[in-house]
């Protein structure tokens, strides 16, 4: 029987803050992997790695952060170590981020559906007419109501559920294979949640994306995703499939979330 390789390895990654105070262990010896069209959800309380091993992925790390030992495979190429034309293409073609607060990342002075085709022009080598028109109908994928008129507008016109929907289309415009998504729901309200949420399960399905979903909430973690990875204080303390470690933790943290 042939074993399919994972899409996605996270191996021994280490990664060091340097501050002030001195080197603080953001993530140590954390090690996971990702099979293709999979869900894996990262969940933990705040604090404990989950956003720098995702920005890790992706080599968005601050300034000020060291990768001190680990490799992260995509297909077996180290991320890590890509050189800057590699790791432009990779952004974007082959895997994307969305974040926890899409107002921090989407361009105040910028029409979003100009953002949209930003992608498509650097990635796809389209016209901006081309683009602008794709950005339009990945804004409707989204179910973003009106989508030309939309696209006209600037983030701040838009509400908070409809900017995450904005950088979402962004972040898949090139329908990459993996999508990394930080906390993409924790500053909407719940309803917002679930529409946010029913509509990267959909176009996870549609798209037989893989799926890396970082939270705190297992409710969102148990609904979402196929393992599950547990960290506390840097460590990935418990791993497996969602319905097995929901069912009978091993661990004492795992049992105090669920």
């Amino acid at each position: 029987m042939t074993v399919t390789p994972p899409l996605l390895s996270v191996e021994n990654l280490s990664v060091a803050f340097d501050t002030l105070q001195g080197q603080v262990q953001a993530v140590d010896q954390v090690s996971f992997s990702v099979n293709p069209g999979e869900a894996l959800g990262i969940v933990g309380e705040s604090g404990s790695g989950k956003s720098v091993v995702c920005r890790a992925m992706l080599q968005l790390l601050a300034a000020n952060a060291r990768v001190t030992s680990g490799r992260i495979l995509h297909n077996g190429r180290d991320v890590l170590t890509m050189p800057a034309d590699e790791l432009s293409r990779y952004r974007g073609e082959k895997a994307a981020m969305i974040f926890q607060n899409p107002s921090t990342h989407l361009d105040p002075i910028m029409k979003v559906g100009d953002q949209v085709a930003e992608g498509l022009i650097a990635h796809r080598g389209m016209t901006r007419p081309e683009a602008a028109q794709k950005a339009i109908e990945l804004l409707e994928t989204m179910q973003i109501a009106d989508p030309a008129r939309r696209a006209g507008a600037y983030p701040h016109e838009l509400s908070g559920g409809m900017r995450q929907r904005v950088m979402i289309a962004a972040a898949l415009a090139c329908e990459p294979g993996l999508l990394i998504a930080d906390e993409p729901t924790t500053a909407l309200d719940v309803t917002v949640q679930a529409q946010i949420l029913a509509l990267i399960r959909q176009i996870r399905q549609d798209r037989n994306l893989t799926l890396v979903l970082v939270s705190h909430d297992l409710g969102v973690i148990s609904e979402m995703c196929d393992r599950i990875a547990v960290m506390k204080d840097s460590r990935v303390v418990e791993q497996g499939p969602t319905a097995q470690i929901l069912r009978d933790p091993q661990q004492d943290y795992t049992r105090n979330l669920i």
